[in-house]
């Protein structure tokens, strides 16, 4: 125990002459022992730094990250709403080529109504008539079909259709007189406007 005792202060000895011998060694060649020693300071100084630098770096990556998700994330959201409206409008207005196909037959059903109402027609092909016509009716209604009220009222260029003017003398100016075939909407947008004459 003793002989390693010895040995070790013995190498430590050693050491610090070795180290005693090169720092004499260093003035007699006229190096600057301050110098070396400030060299040393900053280089270690250096090596603290760069982590800093890094954390720098990381933060940017981070936030260029973070904003390309917040970019992307309201990207997905717009297309989401997107896709949500477009899908309502199907619901909504899915059927409405349909019904601009069923206008004319309702239009067709409505002048044979007339027509035997204006010569008292009293039959049972038009109670089959008046049957068919009360069911599209219902059908129409179901679907949110519905025919526009134009008489009387206010000239609407979206929901009217001008095909006549007249001269009026009273009031009633721009509004509509008379309705040559009827207009539909279908779930508040027209889908045919109304045909009318219009007072100016």
């Amino acid at each position: 125990m003793a002989k390693s005792n010895k040995k070790s202060k013995k190498a430590d000895e050693d050491m610090n002459k070795k180290k005693a011998e090169e720092m004499k060694a260093k003035t007699e060649n006229g190096v600057d022992v301050d110098n070396e020693i400030e060299k040393d300071v900053d280089s270690t100084s250096n090596t603290e730094s760069a982590p800093e630098v890094s954390m720098e770096s990381l933060k940017s990556e981070i936030d260029q990250l973070n904003d390309k998700y917040l970019r992307l994330n309201a990207e997905y959201q717009n297309y989401r709403k997107r896709v949500e409206k477009e899908k309502s409008d199907i619901f909504k207005y899915g059927s409405e080529k349909l019904f601009i196909e069923m206008l004319p037959i309702m239009d067709n059903f409505e002048r044979a109504l007339s027509a035997s109402e204006q010569e008292n027609i009293e039959s049972k092909v038009l109670d089959g008539i008046k049957m068919i016509k009360k069911s599209l009716d219902e059908l129409f209604d179901r679907n949110g079909v519905k025919k526009i009220d134009a008489m009387g009222m206010p000239f609407d260029p979206i929901k009217h259709h001008a095909v006549m003017t007249v001269e009026s003398d009273d009031e009633s100016s721009d509004n509509v007189i008379e309705v040559f075939q009827d207009g539909y909407a279908l779930n508040d947008k027209v889908i045919r406007p109304s045909m009318v004459k219009v007072s100016h």
